[in-house]
């Protein structure tokens, strides 16, 4: 016996053909009566091309379709174009001349040309001379026929009969086998499992499902013989052939002549959700795999996969196969429904290899793909979310001795390639879910770009020429998609779903940085942030913001030793504490007016009369008290509501714009500065600032008795609605001084009542103006003046709205034991010092208010950071022995020193009243 054939047979794989690019012809028994019409059908085809290319000789021809033609208009049109309109001529049945000089037709094969792949021409019949190459996109026709014989292919039907035979024979090796052999070859996945109505099937696999029986020689001998019966002449096979038939014979030749029908098939659309892979039938195949004791099959499967994911990758790089075949997708949908990828079987290797061939897919592929998904709903989704999961931590966890020391994440491509999966699972989430009604979308669209317009017309007013922003690149995936993500408000799986903890643990954001700059052939996990933490994100912006301040700062220097002007290497700021408004917010001004892109340069803060050096502590009280005098309600820029504890845009306010325009700069300086401030503004605010529009699903932040009563409205089932609530299109407010102002939300629309029939309509309305046309002044320059410090910012594609709130406002999370856990010492000070331990039972004590203080007086800043307070590295130094000293802090580097304090209750007195009485800066 052969070893080698003995151990393909216990593996279960048979090895694919030779030429693996080869596609499965549908010139089988050609002398059939499907043969003989294919066969006329390509002669027409011929006589089609050979008129196009040659033309038929007669000079006087009036033929547009024909080159000898003086009416002909594709001369300039290469040879691959005109075979793709000779198949559109033989769909159309158009005109074909009589005489045509004698040539053999060349199809068109794959060359390489300078940049892309280029369609030439060789023999439709080949010589007898086999391919030297084996991957050339062009198999001879003697090969496929022979090779179409032997491909073998799966059904729900034909698997189950093969289970049940197997079980009664108690020999397994049969399923092993035509697993091993379907599952390596990807001609035979693209045939498994397809709908019994699905017209581009070849009909030979059509009738085999039906029959669900394997064709032996006498079968076709009688179905031969049937057919010799009704021989069909050219003609007759032209004109009788309905329209369904000559469309199938154009795609069956279109896929043999490796071109694509330029029809909605040859063209893969995102939001094409149709495939003809039967998914119900897979998925009840599998089930009746499992059923089956011990698994016999598993290493036959692991072993195909194994094989597969070579090939299909192979093929993906050289043939770009879904330019001629939508059905190849059938692949990864098949595969990807497979039970067991989630078992450390698989994810030992096999499924590893094939999330690298899934995500080397080209975008337009990915998008179809996405597309299918989204239709699966949110438990089948998370189920196939988990599974990438599960193999993301266990090669995290495996390695785990390995990271960091030259040895990252970024560069392991089972973790990349599932992460690329990830991706297309994300998208579907999103595509699958309820997206913000178009008209809507649309109208934000037409804002945006007008509020652009605007402020580039702006800078040109104040003699600034405005630059071209380096715009951070857009996902391929999601313009593929026409995606916004801030469009959908609830994807089917949840966005935390997708964050891989143990993957951002061990993620070197420098180095991943550097890899999405310095160069694309490098995987950066900040394309795909849908699986980062919100702190990871922040710590790639923060990066990324450094990196603009010392650009900006290296132009200055330059500036200064061309033109000779005076350095300004940073953007400085001198306040007097008690006109910490007034000084702050003219100096930001001139700033804005003669030179907005010096708002990108690091933020260095002075307090007069202080002697306090700006390391990031100054800077963090200064934006903390200018954040608590503009938003103070007396200032009359904002109004606080008890209800929520949050501020809003006070649209009666007197305040000219540039005032909310100096506020928009002040919060895009604190993101740009990583400094969190105390701003409490409703979430719709941060849907703004992406460009959304408020909608009565935002009201309930702004004002939850207003949005409480629409909705009673709403939900309100009596016919006698109007006489209920006796409500016009009219709304009124109070102002500042006690006048009640009306506004009509439709024109004339105090005489128009809200019924059962326009309630709706009324509550948009109603909304729209609370949250946008009342403030649309104000918020338009608060948005202008966050945009001048964020426009080349990559906030927006980082991260979303409630993550910004996170990036502005902090957690409201106090952990102090993750705080404790996380803490250094120096200068003397163990974890195991009398003081340490006293200093934190003391804090663990306090209540949060005296929290707060002690954040504020260690930190500069009362918030707790992005991803907790043990990402605030805090350290404890002894500062000297016992003394009556009171304890005094760094804020810019979070270090708190401490006498040694004798007793704990000193402890505790003395550092009550460094907390209490800490404002100012000195010198120690």
């Amino acid at each position: 016996m052969n070893p080698d054939k003995n151990d393909r047979l216990e593996s279960g794989v048979e090895p694919a053909s030779n030429n693996p690019s080869s596609r499965i012809s549908l010139e089988t028994n050609i002398e059939s009566g499907d043969g003989m019409k294919r066969a006329a059908a390509k002669h027409m085809i011929e006589r089609y091309y050979t008129q196009l290319t040659d033309g038929c000789g007669n000079e006087h021809c009036d033929n547009i379709h024909c080159r000898s033609s003086q009416s002909f208009s594709l001369e300039a049109s290469d040879r691959n174009a005109l075979a793709v309109h000779a198949l559109q001529l033989f769909q159309k049945k158009a005109e074909l001349c009589e005489g045509q000089p004698t040539k053999k037709t060349r199809r068109p094969v794959q060359e390489q040309g300078d940049n892309q792949s280029v369609q030439s021409l060789s023999l439709l019949v080949p010589e007898e001379k086999p391919s030297t190459s084996n991957f050339s996109p062009v198999t001879e026709v003697k090969q496929i026929q022979s090779a179409a014989n032997d491909v073998k292919f799966l059904t729900e039907d034909k698997l189950v009969k093969i289970i049940e035979q197997c079980k009664k024979d108690s020999d397994w090796s049969k399923l092993i086998k035509i697993i091993g052999a379907v599952y390596n070859n990807p001609e035979s996945l693209v045939l498994s499992f397809r709908k019994k109505d699905d017209v581009t099937l070849p009909k030979e696999y059509r009738r085999a499902m039906e029959e669900d029986v394997d064709k032996d020689k006498d079968e076709n001998e009688t179905e031969m013989e049937e057919d010799s019966k009704f021989p069909i002449q050219e003609s007759e096979s032209m004109d009788n052939n309905d329209s369904t038939t000559i469309d199938e014979l154009s795609r069956d030749l279109s896929r043999e002549l490796q071109c694509p029908v330029q029809d909605t098939e040859g063209v893969v659309s995102p939001h094409d959700k149709h495939v003809t892979v039967d998914i119900p039938s897979v998925r009840r195949a599998y089930a009746a795999l499992m059923e089956i004791p011990d698994l016999p099959f598993q290493g036959a499967l692991i072993n195909a996969l194994l094989y597969l994911s070579r090939n299909v990758e192979l093929e993906i790089r050289y043939q770009k196969p879904l330019q001629y075949d939508n059905n190849y997708l059938n692949i990864f949908i098949i595969v990807m429904e497979i039970p067991l990828l989630h078992s450390p079987e698989f994810i030992d290797n096999a499924f590893p290899e094939f999330c690298k061939t899934l995500g080397s897919l080209p975008v337009h592929g990915q998008a179809k793909l996405a597309a299918v998904w989204s239709t699966y709903g949110t438990e089948k989704l998370q189920k196939m979310v988990q599974s990438l999961q599960q193999l993301i931590t266990v090669k995290i966890i495996n390695d785990e001795s390995r990271w960091g020391r030259g040895y990252y994440v970024n560069d392991v491509g089972a973790i990349t390639g599932a992460t690329k999966v990830l991706k297309i699972l994300y998208y579907a989430s999103l595509f699958g879910s309820e997206r913000d009604p178009s008209d809507i979308v649309a109208e934000e669209k037409e804002i945006n770009e007008t509020e652009d317009n605007l402020h580039e017309l702006l800078q040109g007013a104040v003699g600034h020429e405005p630059k071209e922003l380096k715009q951070p690149k857009e996902d391929p995936l999601a313009k593929e998609m026409k995606i916004t993500p801030v469009d959908y408000r609830k994807p089917l799986v949840a966005y935390e779903d997708f964050i891989n903890e143990p993957l951002n643990d061990y993620l070197e954001i420098d180095v991943d940085y550097k890899y999405r700059i310095d160069s694309e052939d490098k995987f950066s996990f900040t394309d795909y942030s849908f699986i980062m933490t919100t702190a990871s994100k922040h710590m790639s912006m923060y990066f990324d913001n450094r990196v603009r301040m010392f650009n900006e700062r290296r132009t200055s220097i330059l500036q200064t030793l061309v033109h000779g002007l005076p350095p300004m290497p940073f953007l400085r700021l001198r306040v007097r504490r008690d006109h910490v408004i007034d000084d702050a917010l003219v100096a930001l001004e001139m700033v804005a007016m003669e030179n907005p892109p010096d708002l990108k340069k690091q933020l260095f803060v002075e307090f007069d009369g202080e002697q306090g050096l700006d390391e990031g502590g100054v800077s963090k009280e200064f934006f903390q008290l200018v954040v608590d005098e503009i938003f103070n309600p007396d200032f009359g820029m904002f109004t606080y509501s008890e209800q929520t504890h949050q501020f809003w845009f006070n649209p009666m306010s007197f305040e000219n714009d540039g005032q909310f325009t100096l506020i928009g700069i002040v919060l895009g300086l604190a993101i740009y500065n990583s400094t969190i401030v105390n701003v409490r503004l409703p979430s719709v605010v941060y849907r703004k600032l992406m460009g959304k529009k408020g909608t009565f699903q935002d009201l309930k932040d702004v004002d939850p008795t207003l949005a409480s009563s629409l909705q009673q409205m709403l939900d309100y089932e009596g016919d006698d609605l109007e006489e209920t609530f006796m409500q016009t299109f009219s709304v009124s407010q109070v102002d500042v001084f006690g006048t009640t102002i009306n506004h009509m939300l439709k024109d004339k629309g105090d005489h128009i009542p809200v019924t059962n029939d326009n309630r709706k309509e009324f509550v948009s309305l109603y909304a729209d103006y609370i949250l946008n046309k009342a403030v649309q002044k104000q918020f338009r320059a608060f948005k202008r003046g966050f945009d001048l410090v964020s426009n080349e910012s990559p906030l927006r594609l980082l991260f979303r709205p409630d993550e910004i709130e996170l990036l502005v406002c902090g957690s409201e999370h106090f952990d102090f034991n993750a705080l404790e856990e996380t803490t250094e010492y120096d200068g003397g000070f163990t974890v195991d010092s009398p003081v340490i331990r006293h200093f934190w039972e003391i804090l663990h004590d306090f209540p949060e208010e005296q929290k707060r203080q002690w954040l504020q007086f260690t930190t500069g800043s009362d918030r707790v950071p992005i991803g907790g307070l043990s990402k605030l590295k805090l350290i404890i130094t002894r500062n000297g022995p016992d003394s009556d000293r009171l304890p005094t802090a760094h804020t810019c580097f979070n270090v708190l020193l401490l006498p040694d304090y004798c007793s704990k209750e000193k402890l505790r007195e003395r550092l009550l009243k460094a907390i209490t009485y800490s404002k100012g800066f000195g010198m120690l």
